[in-house]
């Protein structure tokens, strides 16, 4: 078994799956909306649909917040008093209705039996991924697992990434950046990384096409098929479309 998951890893022209966690690893919406929405309750501020979060995240919970927040009341002291109460309310409830996505597990083990390291970069602050990872995805060996802190600028800024490659010697080209927004799609490209986009999370499929994604996934499971392909074709203006059951569009 070992000889076959080292010819595997040596053939393979990728050496890295490194993942974005909110709408790409984990469906947490439910939960981050709930948290949007007591801060913006606890002041009087008008709550939004789940659905409107999907907007709001991807650039950092104080982003989130100003997008929460009416045009208006987007100040600072209306953003530090949402962020201690969004914090507290995440804090307490952030595995009420979060889980990893249907899919995630089978290719986690795919990937670790083919070989490549995995690991995370997410603009969630660092405090908050690490506990998720280790509560959800403790099955799995992601080193490193970067979230947002002082140490690094956040996506779609290169540094977090090009950390990850340097950690784990590899190329930024052998990377593969799976994410669900136009900023992990844009992350990638920075720094030279195959820019995967994931049509389960938050975004849609042009977006991240616009952003300059590689290849589109439906399906945790269609990147295993796609790299099964021959000959994979990472230049195609329009990125090719994989499923669980292979390729569907091209």
């Amino acid at each position: 078994m070992q000889n076959n998951t080292h010819e595997n890893s040596t053939a393979m022209p990728y050496k890295a799956a490194v993942f974005d966690l909110d709408g790409t690893l984990l469906d947490s919406l439910a939960d981050l909306a709930d948290a949007g929405n007591a801060a913006m309750k606890a002041f009087g501020f008008p709550e939004h649909p789940v659905t409107s979060y999907k907007h709001f995240v991807g650039n950092g919970v104080r982003v989130l917040l100003q997008r929460a927040l009416p045009e208006d009341a987007r100040n600072d002291e209306n953003l530090e008093r949402c962020l201690k109460i969004f914090n507290e309310e995440y804090h307490q409830h952030w595995n009420r209705k979060s889980a990893p996505y249907p899919g995630i597990p089978e290719l986690l083990d795919w990937l670790q039996d083919q070989g490549l390291a995995l690991a995370v970069l997410s603009n969630k602050p660092q405090a908050f991924m690490q506990e998720i990872m280790n509560h959800f995805f403790s099955a799995w060996k992601f080193d490193p697992a970067y979230g947002a802190s002082d140490a690094f600028p956040r996506k779609p800024d290169p540094t977090g990434l090009s950390l990850v490659a340097e950690q784990l010697s590899v190329k930024p080209d052998e990377i593969l950046f799976l994410g669900d927004t136009n900023v992990d799609m844009n992350t990638a490209n920075n720094a030279g990384a195959v820019a995967v986009g994931v049509l389960w999370g938050f975004r849609d499929a042009q977006e991240l096409t616009e952003a300059g994604a590689k290849l589109l996934l439906e399906d945790p499971m269609g990147l295993t098929n796609w790299l099964r392909t021959p000959q994979q074709d990472q230049t195609l203006s329009i990125p090719r479309r994989f499923s669980k059951e292979g390729c569907v569009s091209a």
